[in-house]
């Protein structure tokens, strides 16, 4: 077990008050490393909050640009960040809100061929993607590794969460064996903030 510091002891006092979480568990957190599967409307509440508790390594995965039509929802990034790599500039917004975890941007889609290299080492997978097809992707080698999943999704106001834990739940493709048409959908931004505040 790795032991937290004087420092991370102030910084996690709040929530290491919370009952059965203690320096036990706050060590347990420093320990984990988190896959976060995009950082975009989802991803960027999940990162941050993560990285806030303390969570010992993010692995952040998207192989997108940022754009201006992005900011509406995606609260990681600013104007001046536009045109950057999402993967390379959410890293370094982390960086700011917690430097004594690790961050490590991955500027690659997930595919079946990539994303056990991607996901090596991970314990958990978060699945904050804008499609099925990779969440699919997530779901299969969650299921191959025994690994938790945290699926969250939205369109406009409206949004959906669960957890899959492979062997104790319905596996992802069980809860929705077909995938929704690949369209872009309207999202209100707070919808992705609320779901995201959940997956974390």
């Amino acid at each position: 077990m790795t032991d937290i510091s004087d420092r991370e002891k102030t910084r996690y006092n709040r929530q290491m008050m919370i009952s059965d979480w203690g320096e036990k568990g706050q060590e347990k957190i420093k320990e984990t490393k988190a896959l976060i599967a995009g950082v975009g409307g989802l991803g960027s509440p999940v990162s941050i909050y993560l990285a806030a508790a303390g969570v010992g390594e993010l692995k952040i995965v998207d192989p997108d640009n940022l754009d201006l039509s992005n900011l509406n929802r995606q609260i990681l990034y600013d104007e001046g960040d536009i045109g950057e790599r999402k993967a390379l500039s959410a890293a370094k917004s982390l960086r700011k809100i917690n430097s004594d975890i690790k961050i490590t941007p991955v500027d690659e889609k997930i595919t079946e061929k990539s994303i056990e290299n991607i996901a090596e080492n991970c314990d958990v997978l978060v699945d904050c993607m804008d499609n099925f097809s990779g969440r699919y992707v997530l779901n299969k080698f969650a299921y191959e590794e025994g690994m938790p999943l945290f699926h969250a999704a939205v369109e406009g106001m409206d949004g959906q969460a669960t957890t899959i834990i492979p062997s104790e739940t319905p596996c992802l493709k069980c809860v929705f064996p077909n995938s929704p048409p690949s369209t872009k959908v309207p999202v209100l931004g707070a919808t992705p903030g609320l779901l995201g505040s959940i997956q974390a």
